[in-house]
């Protein structure tokens, strides 16, 4: 053959590649409706890849592939879809869904795709991350033993929460399960770990308090915001989480603590059960798709504490789901304790009778324990579990009689203390020194004097004399993480010394404007009904 010859072969065989991938690179529409596109032709397009579609206005709107079928692919649209058509152009992006990761993140508020929502301009990322990688392996990380102090005394004491730990926030709506979290994110203010809030589909209302809450406390420079609200398709609400944990992940691998917050799961199984069935994959129980436990256990398994070789960093997991009238045993929180290291349960009963936060110790457990508990705290509330679930059996039994034994009355009465011992307001967080000072008090008797009603103006007063008065006692405690034989003395002889003093604070003309108030409340909770029982925010 002459070279002339050659030469056009090898041309017309490099023509006719280019057209050939050119053509697998181009889909077009076969059908259109309810977000969900077939498109045919893109034979190379990879799963979770970003897509873009060409609608008849000249305009592009994102989507994503998920179903990758023989001869074509199920494309959730990820935009407005009314204007796109049958036939139109599909183009890849060879890119998979990704988000922009690093400190720029910080102190904004982003949807699932990173584009902010906040109005403060572009960001300058400095990486951008796929959102759902590969979870660490069991070689890569280490044993959970690092406390990850919530500022709430209930959970510190009886429910602690390690770095890289992942523990589930449960119960029915409007107990206060968000409050705990955001509580969460306001205690780690000066301690390092960056924060994630992820809003799936909540109302711009509610995220807006959020963001406001945070900014106020001072919370928000250490804390990013991945909002999917309501009002978006549920494409942004099933990849919401993803890319909040992708943001975490990349403080974990630079040897950084994080904390992320789901909220909610529940919300964000029923998106992913939607999308599912819009592209017809076949639905199981209650109308789930048979994966959607793997939805979740791919999700919360990469959360985790890294080994030292890994650069020591951790993501901590706080999932929060809905149940229907305190059932913890339907479907999908079910599956979410069975994946969690464990739950902490918001029983409606204690928050109905005034507990905040309203945390059910029968129901809510650790499976990290005391490992994730300094020692000073671990010594002081090691028998607090067994004597509040002694106390909820008694005051279960006492209502039915009248004639009760004298230890009996007394396990009632230091409950009673120190159920109000645990209560505290939102927003307040306290400082695990203050926490272990105060339950010290209660577990050993200091407080037995003082009349229930008056213990949390107890515990107030006392935590401002140990702070004005015996501060090297809290720094010491602090510092140590240790409650030593001194440190011990000195706290028995300043607790004494103050009970001496004490005087509980005149309550009785706030009570009887309490009283009126709650009259008139309840006259005008007749003529008008109550839409929420509790009468208060969740």
């Amino acid at each position: 053959m002459r070279p002339e010859e050659i030469s056009s072969i090898l041309k017309g065989a490099i023509t006719d590649y280019e057209n050939r991938v050119r053509s697998e690179e181009v889909g077009q529409v076969l059908q259109i409706g309810d977000g969900i596109a077939q498109v045919h032709g893109l034979t190379n397009v990879m799963y979770q890849e970003m897509l873009e579609f060409e609608d008849d206005r000249g305009e592009t709107v994102m989507g994503l592939a998920l179903n990758l079928e023989e001869d074509n692919v199920g494309v959730v649209v990820a935009g407005d879809d009314k204007h796109i058509r049958e036939g139109s152009t599909v183009r890849r992006t060879q890119r998979l869904v990704s988000v922009p990761v690093g400190n720029a993140v910080l102190g904004r508020v982003i949807n699932p795709l990173g584009v902010p929502m906040d109005g403060k301009g572009d960001i300058d990322a400095d990486d951008i991350r796929f959102i759902e990688p590969k979870a660490p392996g069991v070689i890569e990380r280490q044993s959970v033993d690092t406390p990850l102090q919530t500022g709430l005394k209930a959970i510190d004491a009886m429910v602690p929460i390690g770095r890289g730990q992942r523990e589930l926030i449960i119960g029915d709506r409007s107990l206060g399960k968000t409050a705990i979290a955001i509580d969460a994110i306001i205690s780690q203010r000066d301690t390092g770990v960056k924060c994630i809030y992820v809003g799936i589909a909540q109302k711009d209302s509610t995220v807006a308090g959020v963001m406001s809450t945070l900014e106020e406390h001072g919370a928000l420079d250490y804390t990013v915001i991945v909002n999917a609200p309501a009002s978006v398709q549920a494409t942004l609400h099933y990849l919401a989480p993803y890319a909040g944990c992708a943001i975490g992940e990349y403080f974990m691998e630079q040897g950084e603590d994080a904390l992320i917050v789901y909220d909610d799961l529940s919300k964000h199984a029923n998106a992913y059960r939607e999308l599912m069935l819009l592209l017809r994959r076949p639905p199981g129980r209650e109308a789930f798709p048979g994966d959607v436990f793997f939805l979740h256990s791919r999700l919360l398994e990469r959360a985790a504490r890294m080994s030292d070789d890994r650069g020591g960093g951790s993501l901590t997991a706080l999932p929060i789901a809905e149940t229907k009238g305190g059932d913890i045993s339907s479907y999908i929180p079910t599956n979410l304790i069975s994946i969690t290291d464990g739950q902490i349960f918001l029983d409606g009963d204690l928050f109905n009778s005034g507990q905040r936060p309203a945390i059910d110790v029968g129901n809510s457990v650790s499976r990290v324990g005391g490992d994730a508990q300094i020692k000073a705290m671990k010594k002081v509330a090691g028998t607090l579990r067994l004597s509040l679930a002694q106390y909820r059996e008694l005051q279960s039994f006492a209502q039915f009689g009248s004639d009760l034994d004298k230890a009996t009355q007394d396990t009632l009465a230091r409950g009673d203390r120190t159920m109000n011992m645990l209560r505290q307001s939102e927003l307040e967080p306290v400082p695990v020194e203050e926490q272990t000072a105060v339950i010290f008090a209660v577990t050993n008797g200091y407080v037995d004097f003082v009349d229930p009603e008056n213990v949390t103006d107890y515990e107030q007063q006392v935590r401002d004399y140990l702070r004005n008065s015996h501060e090297e006692i809290l720094n010491s405690i602090r510092e140590e993480q240790e409650l030593s034989d001194e440190n011990r003395e000195k706290l028995e002889d300043a607790l004494k010394k103050f009970n001496e003093n004490y005087e509980p604070e005149d309550t009785g003309m706030i009570d009887m404007q309490i009283g009126a108030e709650d009259e008139s409340e309840d006259e005008d909770s007749e003529n008008e009904g109550s839409e929420n029982g509790s009468g208060e925010r969740g």
